[in-house]
């Protein structure tokens, strides 16, 4: 690549970056349903028109946005996981379940974004799926390794076949698929992951206040909770 189109790739990253910096800024004042992108190059001292040859439309920042906080989060939940011994099942499944905790917390307005309330008119294109899946695959990894370690803990007779209530080809996806009619460990992930982000945003979004006076003890509680239910050691 030429020096000038090398510093014209510098300065469309740079003011790429500027305004998802910006457009940030209007999800915590205004949020997602009122971002504007005309409100954004203002802030910027933009062209309207300028702002569009980088973001085409409101429904394009949104899924920038979108796909930045999930790969966010899903780093976030990869890393702590990845820092603990592949052995200490329960503890990598701690670690991203905190790190996923953590991040929340720490990014409010982006974890609403993409486990709040759908934005009216908007529809995820496939290119949130897969970073939508990151955090659900570290998950699914602390289980798979403890079933091939023979760790995992069998199911209850109550959860017997529940893999079949899932989406055709998800228990594939996840590396959790076998053989056994009975199975129910991609359930039994699913049903983790779900409670998991259902206690984060229950704190979050203020649904616990007046319920739960430590946060943090609870929350480690659950986690544990969580960790037997899918049967890890």
């Amino acid at each position: 690549m030429s020096a000038p189109a090398n510093a014209r790739a510098r300065v469309r990253a740079q003011l790429t970056s500027e305004i998802a910096e910006v457009a940030r800024r209007h999800l915590a004042t205004s949020g997602a349903a009122a971002l504007s992108l005309r409100a954004v190059a203002r802030e910027l001292g933009m062209a309207s028109s300028a702002v569009y040859r980088y973001f085409p439309s409101r429904d394009d920042l949104l899924t920038a946005l979108i796909v930045e906080a999930y790969d966010a989060l899903g780093e976030a939940a990869e890393q702590a996981e990845a820092a603990l011994p592949r052995d200490d099942l329960r503890g990598r499944w701690r670690a991203a379940c905190r790190a996923i905790r953590d991040w929340a917390l720490a990014h409010p307005h982006e974890y609403a974004l993409v486990y709040g309330s759908p934005v009216p008119g908007y529809a995820a294109p496939e290119a949130t799926i897969d970073p939508a899946a990151r955090v659900g695959v570290v998950l699914a990894q602390v289980l798979a390794d403890a079933r091939a370690a023979g760790r995992l803990a069998p199911a209850p007779p109550a959860a017997a076949g529940a893999d079949a209530a899932l989406a055709d080809g998800l228990a594939e996806a996840l590396g959790l698929s076998c053989d056994d009619p009975d199975s129910s460990l991609a359930a039994r992930a699913v049903l983790a992951w779900s409670s998991l982000f259902g206690a984060v945003s229950f704190e979050l979004f203020g649904h616990t206040h007046n319920v739960v006076a430590d946060h943090d003890a609870f929350f480690d509680h659950a986690v544990d909770q969580l960790a037997t239910q899918v049967g890890l050691p």
